[in-house]
């Protein structure tokens, strides 16, 4: 019998490596996989031989660019493991594979600490209320603060982080760590695997003492009956210690920290018993909640092999040998070969034709998907990333996927007109893969605008069309993706007539658009009654009023937090038909919007950037003179942290500048947080060379 197929559903464990870049999550996992024999020999991302980062843009750029899975095993557990990008323009592989696993492992680097990434995974763990770890990592590099990391993790992500382990030395003199509960040395000798146990140094003893008693009150706490023997003098058993430490863990009301050196291989096997010993198996974690298709019923499954299947959709992959491969997350029941899986998005019904259990880019086919599996499915042609698969005689929509919006773009233009159709398709496809980018096809001067996260994002994808399509595209400068919105309410009425001679075009549709909160997108609503506008004439009123917003109405950009409101309208029971209303329904939106007044909106990010002190003055007039806000400053040794919010627009070419300010020494990341009104007379400035811009590409 298959081993991925046997295990117990309490021994599953379904988790997720998450990291800020460069805090060692890729050595670490391999590490794990090295540990577990998933691999014999743990490869580096120095030498570009990992195996999770295994396309030729992660190898070449030693960062993971693409969430991978693998299924590992320790000591009777099987692990079914997430190994996802710490970059910040990479976040939809984050914020997608937190929504379908059960624990997390938080990687931090010793010397760093809390980073940018590390809080925006911990605010997404927050939302799935996941049990989570953290590892603080690289305590074998100079500067390495193991008290220092501890000590912010509790300031700026939990309080409730309590320390599991404590490290014997620092930087090159780092050789173990002490396990505080067992109250022992784990000393990693050169050329040996496995930890030689030994007596706590005498130097640590009193340290040792004093950081296990607070570790134990935390952890009594959370159970009455540990927190009475502890309150009467008596130290309960380990074994007591231990179950409590998980169910507290599960709850969220613990975090454990562990500590080590992925490179040098230390700690690693204690972080699996704690990911085995602590982290939860799919049964303890809540029901998964959804809706009855049409119905909007509350619904749920649990995780039980008797359940109706029921999975989640959270990635596309084109592969070029077996065509598109759907990965999901079985959260209940259980689905053979050849058998049918209901999408409620689109209503189809569609059989599986191989399943495979994956090992970053390599397969293995398994005769079925059941619930805890991590697996990927051939001959889900129809499904998109955050589609629900579930038994068609008993189906569930689960909650949608959200991304955040796209803040920049590239035009791309093929190497000849005959690619130019290819091209599309192309480009297509790798969308299709990753939700973050979009592209929008202009019909009229055959322009395809490519947007994403970040200026990487879009490079990589560039990179990819050569490396897996063999498509040479030339991208254009990079543009900042505004957005358009309305001031206020309006409302406008869309009055298509023609007479043709035989029969003619009529439709009359009225409708109001609003303003909505900032990232609220478009939301549309429909009061007139089915009398007044047949249901196939309504919905060719929101299709022709979606492509108008997308297009833009005041400088040709998306248009976006607005509820257009489909009031009511006219038609003719024989001149009209749906394409008439898809016209009237797109006059009737510009009309409204143009009424309402137009806001530009700005890409908002957060900056994040380190520079040695001497630095500071220079960086801070600069960062203002950006129409940046600093709203943190933080000290670390000699180098100076600093975060505000800046618009996009004036962090172009920032690595240049940051280079030149800080002679080399300096790094920064930048993360979306919202868009907000661009100051009127840039707004004016933009639109004017917008304008110019499409009078020039209609030529």
């Amino acid at each position: 019998m298959n081993q991925f197929m046997d295990t117990p559903l309490e021994n599953v464990r379904v988790i997720g490596i998450y990291a800020h870049i460069d805090a060692g999550k890729t050595t670490t996992s391999e590490a794990i996989l090295y540990y577990t024999g998933r691999i014999h020999r743990p490869g580096s991302v120095d030498a570009g031989n990992t195996q999770l980062d295994w396309m030729e843009q992660e190898r070449m750029r030693g960062i993971t660019i693409t969430a991978a899975a693998t299924t590992c095993y320790w000591h009777g557990c099987r692990i079914n493991l997430i190994d996802t990008p710490g970059h910040i323009d990479f976040t939809a592989e984050v914020m997608r594979s937190i929504r379908v696993i059960d624990g997390a492992v938080i990687v931090m680097c010793g010397v760093g600490g809390v980073e940018t990434q590390t809080e925006t995974v911990w605010r997404y763990a927050n939302q799935q209320n996941l049990p989570r770890l953290v590892f603080i990592n690289k305590l074998d590099r100079e500067s390495a603060d193991f008290e220092g990391a501890l000590a912010a993790a509790k300031r700026r992500l939990t309080p409730y982080a309590i320390p599991l382990q404590l490290p014997i030395g620092s930087g090159e003199q780092f050789t173990g760590v002490i396990d505080l509960l067992e109250q022992r040395a784990l000393i990693w000798q050169e050329g040996r695997e496995e930890p030689e146990t030994q007596t706590v140094p005498a130097s640590l003893a009193e340290q040792v003492a004093q950081v296990r008693g607070e570790v134990l009150d935390a952890i009594c706490e959370t159970d009455e009956e540990l927190l009475s023997q502890r309150l009467d003098g008596r130290n309960p058993d380990l074994a007591s210690i231990r179950i409590a430490l998980r169910r507290a863990t599960i709850a969220g009301r613990l975090v454990p920290v562990l500590c080590g050196s992925a490179r040098q291989r230390i700690g690693i096997q204690p972080l699996l018993d704690a990911i085995a010993g602590y982290l939860p198996a799919p049964v303890d974690r809540p029901q998964v909640e959804g809706v009855l298709p049409g119905h909007g019923e509350s619904t749920v499954r649990s995780a039980s092999l008797s359940t109706p299947f029921c999975a989640s959709a959270f990635k596309i992959v084109s592969d070029p040998h077996v065509g598109h491969l759907t990965w999901v997350r079985a959260f209940s029941g259980e689905r053979n070969l050849s058998e049918t899986v209901y999408n409620p998005r689109t209503g189809e019904e569609e059989r599986l034709g191989r399943i495979y259990q994956i090992h970053a880019n390599h397969r293995k086919g398994v005769e079925r998907v059941k619930v805890g599996d991590v697996v990927a499915l051939v001959g889900i042609k129809s499904a998109i990333t955050g589609d629900t698969l579930c038994d068609p005689a008993h189906p569930i929509l689960l909650e949608e996927f959200r991304f955040p919006q796209p803040v920049i773009s590239v035009a791309l233009s093929p190497s000849s007109d005959e690619e130019r159709d290819r091209l599309h398709q192309c480009v297509t496809r790798l969308c299709e893969e990753d939700p973050t980018l979009q592209l929008i096809y202009d019909s009229e001067t055959g322009e395809q605008v490519l947007s994403g996260m970040g200026e990487l994002h879009l490079e990589i994808a560039v990179d990819r069309l050569r490396s897996e399509y063999g498509m040479i595209a030339r991208p254009s400068p990079l543009q900042i993706a505004y957005r358009e919105t309305v001031r206020r309410k309006a409302e406008a009425l869309g009055n298509y007539r023609k007479q043709t001679g035989g029969h003619g075009h009529f439709a009359l549709a009225r409708l109001r658009v609003e303003p909505l909160p900032r990232g609220k997108g478009i939301l549309f609503r429909c009061v007139a009654s089915p009398l007044e506008l047949p249901e196939q004439f309504v919905r060719a009123i929101e299709l022709g009023a979606r492509e108008a917003l997308e297009k833009g109405v005041t400088a040709g950009y998306p248009t976006t937090d607005l509820q257009v409101t489909i009031l009511g309208g006219k038609y003719h029971e024989v001149d009209s038909n749906s394409l008439d209303f898809k016209i009237a329904g797109s006059m009737a939106v510009r009309q409204a919007v143009r009424q309402a007044g137009g806001w530009l909106l700005e890409p908002v990010m957060l900056a994040d950037i380190r520079v040695d002190e001497e630095a500071l003055g220079s960086l801070l007039a600069d960062f203002s003179r950006r129409r940046g806000m600093v709203s943190n400053l933080e000290v670390h040794g000699s180098e100076r942290r600093v975060q505000g919010e800046v618009p996009l627009v004036e962090m172009r070419g920032y690595a240049t500048i940051l280079r030149d300010l800080t002679h080399g020494r300096g790094t920064f990341t930048l993360e979306f947080r919202r868009f907000e009104v661009v100051p009127e007379k840039l707004a004016e400035r933009i639109i004017e060379q917008r304008q110019v811009q499409g009078k020039i590409a209609k030529r």
